[in-house]
């Protein structure tokens, strides 16, 4: 049976919990411009893929 597919995007509170942080925090990277988003309407959601980015030790890259 093939694995689960794998989410795309998150919330901001999704986000904040699948990292273990606080949506203040959450809130900060994205304004320092650590964390990019895209807006979908009124949603505003965060790449699996930047989360991925962003806690990965330095000098590696994102699977």
């Amino acid at each position: 049976m093939p694995d689960s597919p794998q989410q795309l995007s998150y919330t901001i509170d999704q986000a904040a919990s699948t990292i273990g942080i606080g949506r203040t925090t959450l809130y900060r990277l994205i304004s320092e411009g650590r964390l990019p988003t895209v807006k979908l309407g009124r949603r505003t959601l965060i790449r699996h893929v930047d989360l991925v980015r962003l806690i990965a030790p330095d000098g590696q890259k994102a699977a």
